[in-house]
């Protein structure tokens, strides 16, 4: 029996050092929902009782479904260039709180199958207590201001190194200049305003980001032309980040309802590195000059259409 503890131990601790799987194959449904993982075991071929047989069949699935929700979780993108893997071996405060956030995972459900192979599936959230997203982000004691509205016309030399997570994560010390952004040919969409003056009373924003290639990340940055980041981590309360993430994804305007019922509404020109939509320099004016007026950045009423 000791034996067979220290055996699922190992291969808990294995999970928790495997290389992750690509960002395209991890959790389908993180984005603001749950991770899961199902794990099938068996007990070994010769057991004194039937009783006992399901017992070491669950322990063996438990294990399996561990190595299966950490191979997910490792895979998740956090932002542009950083994996939740890449984290966790660069941060040791970061491996503990992942690998505590995994062997607290919750059993969602079991089941003895016939020829006594066992299931059971685990599942951790996203956002929330007891998250990934607590795991991921370090509180944010002193949030950055928003950039001037104007400074979205100036030169901008700041690279691409920018913490979205608290970690200082993001191309961490990289002096790799920022790759060339795809543009689109629609530019601009804001509706129009009067210059300098917020209209007024948007509910959120609304970035159509269809046909760019843009994927979820749990830390998003929107940037302007000049590579000036305009909405990331440095600038929200890190409680609201960990309870609602920083950005919805869908594929239409209608399942926007995290922008509410007067979203602000712009299309990206480009996406940065395949994850930050770029907005021209008078959409993002435009933006920083309303959520001024109405706050709905900082409450993160933030929606992407991909």
């Amino acid at each position: 029996m000791q034996l067979l503890k220290s055996g699922i131990c190992a291969l808990v601790a294995l999970a928790l050092v495997l290389v992750s799987l690509p960002a395209a194959e991890a959790a389908s449904d993180w984005n603001g929902g749950n991770i899961r993982a199902e794990g099938t075991g068996i007990a070994p071929a010769r057991t004194a009782s039937p009783a006992q047989a399901r017992v070491l069949a669950r322990r063996a699935a438990i294990a399996d479904a561990y190595r299966a929700l950490a191979e997910q979780i490792q895979g998740v993108d956090v932002d542009a260039t950083t994996t939740v893997e890449n984290m966790m071996v660069a941060n040791d405060t970061v491996r503990t709180h992942v690998s505590a956030l995994i062997r607290g995972a919750r059993i969602v459900s079991e089941q003895e199958q016939r020829g006594g192979a066992y299931t059971v599936t685990l599942e951790v959230p996203v956002f929330g207590v007891g998250s990934l997203a607590n795991s991921i982000f370090s509180r944010n004691e002193t949030r950055a201001q928003w950039a001037s509205p104007d400074s979205v016309y100036e030169p901008y030399s700041g690279g691409r190194n920018y913490d979205t997570t608290g970690y200082g994560t993001y191309d961490r010390g990289s002096t790799t200049p920022a790759a060339p952004v795809r543009r689109d040919p629609a530019g601009s969409s804001a509706a129009s305003a009067p210059s300098g003056r917020a209209v007024g009373g948007y509910t959120g924003l609304i970035v159509d980001c269809r046909g760019l290639g843009l994927r979820p990340v749990m830390s998003p940055v929107i940037k302007t032309e000049n590579g000036r980041p305009i909405y990331g981590y440095k600038n929200l309360d890190s409680d609201k980040v960990v309870q609602n993430g920083m950005a919805g994804y869908v594929r239409s305007e209608s399942d926007a309802t995290r922008a509410g019922r007067n979203p602000l509404v712009v299309r990206a020109v480009a996406v940065d590195a395949g994850a930050n939509p770029v907005l021209s320099a008078d959409d993002a004016r435009r933006v920083l000059i309303e959520n001024g007026a109405s706050g709905f950045l900082d409450a993160t009423n933030v929606v992407f259409i991909r």
